[in-house]
């Protein structure tokens, strides 16, 4: 599976960003989809996923501003990033996989060349 991160850029706080996942080669549909980030100097961390039966996990950090969704058809995973704040600027990577260790990063099998948020505050 390839995956094609996109949608990143430069946005004020409180600001809204929509990233994109896009999967060639396979489907994303019997995935485990999830987005990570690392902002410099710090670990790579998790940021949400869901599952290939639709449910959906978040960091407490983004929780009730960020949104995954999945489209089958277009087979991508987009992650709708709302009421973004300084400390969410990093590169975000979508990555998939079978896991079911879902909010650790080792345990996914694919990654996307990362996009890079930065937000102004």
């Amino acid at each position: 599976v390839q995956l094609q991160a996109s949608g990143g850029g430069l946005v004020q706080a409180g600001g809204s960003l929509r990233l994109s996942c896009a999967a060639s080669g396979r489907t994303f549909s019997r995935y485990v989809v999830g987005w990570f980030r690392q902002a410099p100097g710090k670990e790579r961390e998790f940021v949400a996923a869901m599952t290939w039966d639709d449910n959906t996990y978040y960091a407490d950090s983004v929780k009730g501003r960020f949104t995954i969704s999945r489209d089958n058809a277009k087979n991508t995973v987009d992650l709708q990033m709302n009421s973004l704040k300084p400390e969410d600027t990093a590169v975000y990577y979508c990555a998939a996989g079978s896991t079911r260790v879902i909010r650790t990063a080792r345990t996914y099998d694919y990654w996307g060349q990362g996009t890079q948020v930065t937000v102004s505050s």
